[in-house]
């Protein structure tokens, strides 16, 4: 019925008397393309959580965040969003780049409804597609293999008080972020962001940010 189930699936539904429940969602709620009815939620979304296999197998899970439509939508197999500056790790990207395999999962807490991507990813590097995302490092281009609506069960209603200020925007400087101005981190941060350190009020200890991040300051 759907490549989604394996055996091990198909035990479980089978042990909770569950196969044909499974069976008629997918035949309702999944497509393999982008759908009109798909479309505008996923172009309105500012944040999603990404998993991604890296080269042992091993998952990790990040979050993703923008300005409103950051992941779009090119065609009715094609997504794309940017990969911004980050911690230097590359933990997603370079699990891409070993396993192309991804799985996105869109949430919107003030209205609960949520939609699972599965699909297979490449980075871009195409200095067209860079340049329409400003401050983007790579671009991330996702073949849609299955999307689905999920039941918005077990959703916890939030309101979004606030954008990140550092999320890039035309009009205005983009902040270096706080963290590498840690005094432990000055000899190992790039060269371009050594120079704005200064600038941005100079070196701190750990500690400090450690409390900035624990009493959620904005410039953590």
């Amino acid at each position: 019925m759907s490549e989604l189930f394996s055996d091990e699936h198909r035990g479980l539904q089978d042990e909770f008397e569950t196969r044909g429940l499974a069976d008629r969602i997918i035949e309702l709620a999944c497509s393999p393309v982008v759908a009109d009815e798909h479309r505008g939620f996923i172009e309105s979304r500012d944040m999603f959580f990404l998993s991604s296999v890296d080269a042992n197998g091993s998952p990790t899970v990040s979050y993703k965040g923008g300005d409103i439509g950051f992941l779009r939508v090119v065609d009715e197999k094609t997504l794309t969003f940017p990969s911004y500056d980050g911690n230097g790790m590359f933990l997603s990207m370079g699990n891409i780049e070993a396993s192309s395999k991804v799985g996105l999962l869109l949430i919107d807490f003030e209205n609960p409804h949520r939609m699972r991507i599965q699909g297979t990813a490449e980075l871009s590097r195409d200095p067209e597609l860079l340049a329409s995302y400003k401050e983007a490092q790579l671009v991330v281009k996702i073949t849609v293999d299955q999307i689905f609506q999920n039941c918005p069960r077990y959703i916890h209603r939030y309101q979004k008080l606030s954008q990140s200020r550092y999320i890039p925007k035309d009009d205005a400087e983009t902040p270096m972020a706080t963290w590498k101005r840690i005094d432990l981190m000055q000899d190992v941060i790039p060269e371009a962001d050594r120079s704005k350190v200064e600038a941005s009020g100079g070196t701190m200890p750990i500690e400090e940010w450690f409390e900035k991040v624990q009493t959620g300051a904005d410039d953590a």
